[in-house]
């Protein structure tokens, strides 16, 4: 089983530290790749600064993320699951997981970027910004850039229980021969329900929290009924049904409002 997550927007900079290692990162084979996204995103980076600012999705305060885009070969670099501090990995904790919950991060955590493509939880790795909607200078989108890559490098035949927003569901589908379960939150309120967004983002990382601390999830044949047994019995209520598209499942997450 694969636990897919994306990137988070905060990101706490490395001080210190060995610089970038393109070859040292998992997933060797997509190294072309990253190299001309990282050098689409230089150049957008050190063109027109208003420019750059709103391909970006920064706002006038943020000249100092530009800078960092400038500096993605000498800055120091830090495991992926230090740099990424937004409020999903904030509830994932993976630092603070037991340690066998941490080895299975480690195998079955997958960081799907714009800029990385994949990254695992250990891969040594700078503060950047490249959101999956930034158009960048002689590249396609996101989703053109990384689909066949992607599809080429990830494994075809492992359920994929899928917590990434929809822009980072794009740059790859799931795998071509096992169920994908993606992962949804809606609020419950006087019998009405309401897609929960910004907090969605938190309850996605305490579910992925508890995949990883339940050994029983791991030791069986996992099937999207079996995911949505665990997470129930983790303490939410949930829903699952088929999607639209063949293989793949809607897991939706109700809470309850007041």
């Amino acid at each position: 089983m694969l636990i897919l997550v994306p990137p988070s927007e905060g990101k706490t900079a490395p001080a210190t530290g060995a610089p970038l290692e393109l070859d040292a990162l998992s997933h060797p084979g997509l190294a072309p790749v990253r190299t001309a996204v990282l050098e689409a995103l230089e150049a957008l980076s050190s063109g027109d600064e208003e420019h750059a600012l709103a391909e970006l999705h920064l706002g006038p305060r943020s000249r100092e993320d530009l800078q960092a885009n400038l500096a993605l070969r000498t800055a120091p670099a830090a495991p992926a699951s230090a740099v990424y501090t937004g409020v999903l990995f904030d509830r994932l904790g993976l630092g603070t997981l037991p340690p066998a919950a941490r080895r299975r991060a480690e195998d079955h955590v997958l960081i799907v970027s714009a800029l990385w493509g994949v990254l695992r939880p250990s891969d040594r790795i700078p503060a950047y910004r490249c959101p999956a909607g930034a158009r960048l200078p002689g590249m396609q989108s996101a989703r053109r850039t990384w689909a066949a890559p992607l599809r080429d490098a990830l494994p075809t035949d492992q359920l994929v229980v899928d917590l990434r927003s929809g822009p980072y569901r794009e740059l790859w589908r799931g795998p071509a021969d096992a169920p994908t379960v993606l992962v949804g939150v809606v609020r419950e309120r006087a019998g009405k329900r309401t897609v929960v967004s910004h907090d969605a983002k938190a309850t996605r990382g305490e579910i992925a929290r508890a995949l990883l601390r339940d050994r029983g999830i791991w030791s069986g044949r996992e099937t999207p009924q079996r995911v949505a047994r665990r997470i129930e019995a983790a303490g939410w209520t949930v829903e699952l049904e088929p999607a639209k598209q063949a293989g793949t499942f809607e897991l939706t997450v109700v809470e309850r409002g007041d």
